[in-house]
C-alpha cells in the first residue's frame, strides 16, 4: 500500500538552529507576548528590548538548566516558520518550546508536530511533556491530545502525555 500523501507534512522540515537564526527567533518570542505588551503603556522601543531581553534570558536559562536540548527551528516550504526545542533524558520528550509565527498557528501543524513526537516516544516506551501557561490558546490542543496536568509552577502547568 503506497504511503500516505499529506501535503500539510510533506511542506514540514526541520533543520538545527544556528547563530544567523537569532533575529528570526527574536521575532517569533516577541509574537508569543503580543497579548502582554498590549497590556503595558511602553513605547514600541521599549517593548522591542524587553522581549529581546526575555528572549535571551529565556535561552540562556535552556542552555544551563536543559544541557544537550535540540534547538530546531521549523520549515515550511523552505521558510523558518517556527522553532522546537526538545530535551530528552530520563525516558522523557520534554517539549521546552514549541511555537509558529501567527500566520501559521490553528493550521494543523502543531497538533501534527506534537502527534509524530508523541508516536516516537510511544514507540520508546517515553513520556511526553511540556510546560504551558494556563492562559495559552495551546492549552486546549495538547488536552485534546491527552495530556493531562501534573504540576503546577506559579502560572504554568507541567503536563505529561504517557502511551
Amino acid at each position: 500500500m503506497p504511503a500516505e500523501v499529506n501535503p500539510l507534512r510533506d511542506s514540514i522540515t526541520f533543520r538545527p538552529e544556528t547563530a544567523e537564526d537569532k533575529e528570526f527567533i527574536y521575532r517569533l518570542y516577541a509574537t508569543t507576548r503580543e497579548m502582554e505588551m498590549n497590556l503595558v503603556p511602553w513605547t514600541a522601543e521599549q517593548k522591542d528590548q524587553f522581549c529581546r531581553s526575555q528572549s535571551d534570558a529565556q535561552r540562556a536559562h535552556y542552555d544551563k538548566a536543559y544541557v544537550g536540548t535540540e534547538y530546531t527551528v521549523i520549515l515550511r516550504d523552505g521558510e523558518p516558520i517556527g522553532r522546537l526545542y526538545l530535551h530528552t533524558v530520563d525516558g522523557d520528550f520534554r517539549v521546552l518550546d514549541i511555537a509558529l509565527l501567527p500566520e501559521h498557528r490553528g493550521s494543523g501543524i502543531g497538533g501534527m508536530l506534537m502527534r509524530d513526537l508523541m508516536d516516537q516516544a510511544a514507540a520508546r516506551g517515553q513520556v511526553v511533556s511540556i510546560h504551558v501557561e494556563q492562559f495559552n490558546p495551546a492549552l486546549h490542543l495538547y488536552e485534546r491530545l491527552g495530556f493531562k496536568p501534573i504540576e503546577q509552577y506559579g502560572v504554568y502547568l507541567l503536563m505529561e502525555w504517557r502511551p
